[in-house]
Parts: C-alpha cells; sequence; structure tokens
C-alpha cells in the first residue's frame, strides 16, 4: 500500500496521498468499510463538494455498484463521461444524472447526445433536456421537445412555465398553460402551474391578469375540489395572488384575500405582515403579528425593522429582548434601527452584546458600527469603535481596505504620507 501511495504522490500530487494514507489507518481501513459504508461516505463528500476526496476514495474501492458511479459523476463532471464509458453496467440514473450535468453547464449538445444514445429515458431524462433548453435561452426547442413527451409529471409543465417566464416569454407559458387545460392534463400539473403563472403576472406588474387568472381556479373544499369537481385553490394559489397585490402596493385587496382565506399558513401572515410594513402601517402589521399562532424569525425580524423606521426603539428593544431566536438578520436589524434614529450608544450597546454572544458580523453590521463611530460625541470611543470593526473586517475578510477612507472623524485628520 506504501508503493501505491508514493505512486499516488508522484502522478496525483499531496492530497490524493494524504487522503489515501488517512484512510489506511487501523480502523478506518477500506478492508474494514463495506459497499454501504463506502457509497455513503462518497455521498457525503460529493455533497460537501469535496470531489477531490471522493474520489481518492472511490479508487481504492475493491467494488462497487451503481450507486458508488452516479455519485461520483454527480460531483465530478469533467472526470464524469470518462468514468460513465468505464462503467460495466448503467441504469437510468446514470444516463439522467450525465444529461443533467451537461445541460446545467450550458453543454447542450453533449447532453441530446447523451438523450439520444440512452436505451429508453423517461420522464426525468424529457424534463432534464428541457430544464436545460430553458436555461440556455432556447425556448423553441423547449416547447418542441414538452409536445413531444410520452409522459409528464407534476414537474413537467411548471418547468415549462417557469422557464418561459424566466426567459420573458410570459404570453407564450399562458398559452402553453390554455393549451395544456384544453388538451385534458392532469389537474394537479395545472394547479402547480396556474400558481407559477400567477406569480408571473405580479412579477411583471400585470395584477389584473393575474388576478383574473386566480379567478378561473374554484373555491376548494375541504377535500381539495372545486365547487364543480375540479381542482380548487390551495395556499399557494392564495399567496402568490396576495404577494401579487402587496408588491403592487395594493394592500387592501391584498388583506381582502388574506380575510377570505380557509387556511392559511406562516407565508400568508408574513406577506401581510410585510406588507403593512413596507407601506409603514406598523400599528396594523403589529395586530397581525399578535394574532399570528406561531411567528417565526422572520415575522420577528420583519416587525423589529417596521419599528425601526418609524423610531420606535422602545418596541424594537422589547420585541428583541422577546425573541426566542435570533441570527444576523435580526442584530443588524436592531444596529441599523438605533443608527438611522441617532442613538449611537444603543447601537454600540447592542453590537458589543452581539460580540459577547458570539454572533460574527457581516459587512453589513461593520458598515452600521462604522457609520455609528463618527456620530459619537467622544472621538476616543468614536475612534475605539472605528478600530474595532476595522479588526473584525480583516478578521472575517482578510482586508478591511473597502472601509478604510469611508469614516472621517471631527477634528482627525489622516496622517501624512512621507
Amino acid at each position: 500500500m506504501s508503493r501505491y501511495i508514493n505512486a499516488v504522490v508522484s502522478k496525483r500530487g499531496f492530497l490524493r496521498a494524504r487522503l489515501l494514507s488517512s484512510y489506511t489507518r487501523p480502523h478506518s481501513s477500506a478492508q474494514d468499510l463495506n459497499l454501504y459504508e463506502f457509497n455513503k461516505k462518497i455521498s457525503n463528500l460529493e455533497k460537501h463538494g469535496k470531489i477531490d476526496e471522493a474520489r481518492a476514495l472511490f479508487d481504492q474501492m475493491e467494488e462497487t455498484n451503481t450507486v458508488s458511479w452516479n455519485a461520483i459523476i454527480r460531483g465530478f463532471l469533467k472526470e464524469g463521461r470518462n468514468l460513465f464509458d468505464r462503467m460495466p453496467e448503467r441504469d437510468i440514473v446514470s444516463w439522467n444524472t450525465m444529461i443533467s450535468g451537461y445541460a446545467k453547464n450550458g453543454r447542450m449538445d453533449e447532453a441530446l447526445r447523451m438523450f439520444k444514445l440512452m436505451p429508453e429515458g423517461d420522464v426525468v431524462s424529457w424534463n432534464a433536456i428541457i430544464t436545460g433548453f430553458l436555461q440556455n435561452g432556447d425556448v423553441a426547442r423547449a416547447i418542441e421537445y414538452f409536445e413531444r413527451m410520452p409522459e409528464r409529471d407534476a414537474a413537467s409543465l411548471s418547468a415549462l412555465v417557469s422557464g418561459l417566464i424566466r426567459n420573458g416569454e410570459l404570453d407564450e407559458a399562458a398559452r402553453v398553460v390554455v393549451t395544456f387545460e384544453r388538451d385534458g392534463g392532469r389537474e394537479e400539473n395545472l394547479l402547480q402551474a396556474y400558481n407559477t403563472l400567477i406569480a408571473g403576472y405580479g412579477q411583471r406588474d400585470r395584477v389584473d391578469e393575474a388576478r383574473k387568472l386566480f379567478d378561473q381556479i374554484p373555491f376548494c373544499d375541504d377535500k381539495g375540489k372545486g365547487g364543480d369537481g375540479k381542482f380548487g385553490r390551495n395556499v399557494v394559489s392564495w399567496n402568490t395572488m396576495i404577494m401579487c397585490y402587496v408588491k403592487a402596493g395594493d394592500i387592501v385587496s391584498a388583506r381582502e384575500l388574506f380575510d377570505q382565506m380557509i387556511e392559511r399558513d406562516t407565508i400568508s401572515w408574513n406577506t401581510m405582515i410585510s406588507g403593512y410594513v413596507n407601506m409603514l402601517d406598523v400599528d396594523e402589521a403589529s395586530k397581525l403579528f399578535c394574532e399570528m399562532p406561531n411567528p417565526d424569525i422572520f415575522s420577528w425580524n420583519k416587525m423589529i425593522a417596521g419599528h425601526a423606521q418609524i423610531g420606535d426603539l422602545d418596541s424594537v428593544n422589547e420585541l428583541f429582548g422577546r425573541m426566542p431566536q435570533k441570527n444576523l438578520v435580526s442584530w443588524n436589524s436592531v444596529i441599523t434601527g438605533y443608527e438611522k434614529n441617532d442613538d449611537y450608544i444603543g447601537a454600540i450597546k447592542i453590537f458589543i452584546q452581539m460580540q459577547i454572544e458570539g454572533e460574527k458580523p457581516d459587512r453589513h453590521t461593520l458598515s452600521s458600527v462604522l457609520s455609528v463611530s463618527t456620530g459619537i460625541v467622544d472621538l476616543q470611543l468614536g475612534m475605539q469603535i472605528h478600530q474595532l470593526a476595522l479588526r473584525q473586517t480583516k478578521t472575517e475578510t482578510g482586508n478591511s481596505s473597502y472601509l478604510h477612507g469611508r469614516v472621517v472623524f471631527p477634528g482627525w485628520k489622516r496622517p501624512a504620507v512621507n
């Protein structure tokens, strides 16, 4: 084994040798691992982007199966084709992995070549090709292959519709949905496409058309069907239409729909709360927040940001103190709130508390803290905060130059350069 490791050093470099050495220690050697354990380790390395390590372990395996090959191909597309060609036996997943890999990397000629070579494709194969065309802007061929599909699943129509919308073909997406419904497409596929299309209209500020489409979906009964026995609106339909109104600034229409909902989820509540905060109607947002069954961290952060926007720092501090869980956005929202309302000492206290509790600042945090440091009357304290922020920046990014020169203290002159 040592000779093999030395050979690896000369051929593939130190990293590969180090990995093989670690896997040949007692109690973790190749001989001690069964096929399942090997595959699990390779899949885990591949998922974390450690492709060289995955390949090094793969090269040790005395026995492989289709799972082993599929895992390494996914993570190592550049060498994947060589591995694929060496496979003694391939299954549909092997082919689909290669097709998807080529398509996602814009290599559609190779993806199509593989698609035509495979013994028999399935719906995943077709979806991968269609998605690849859309990702590369080839709308016409995406539609052509969709129409040729022998069978479709829930992802097929939705992928085509969302891809057309991303390519600026909203009207074409609507035509596809209408044709699909007219030709008797499956209802569960149709509902997902309707929701995607509603969102597309909202993104293009065509709210009236979004509402017209929403109204075509019947109300849903307790069995998930509309009044005529067809598919009915689901919570995604309602949330999507409410988001359209919120984006357009029509909070009244959004609230009317929200009040009509039979079932709401966290997104429903957060969308309405965000809408009111965006309109600076924090009182109404607070009422909904208090009624919300289980506010999540987004809900808390939005309310903190809303109170900060209207200068209500007492409520900001009270909400922040009651939060069951905080994240970086929470800390930044409070620090920014204090900064924007000229409470510089309050901002510094939160920043110090942030350090104590082990939350790492990001550039948004440090930018706010540097702005705060210029507003402090105590020049020495301001300079200390400034230096602390610069040290934090250098620690996090390895470079504090992007913040140098942004802060000028009253009464402080930059040293002359000789």
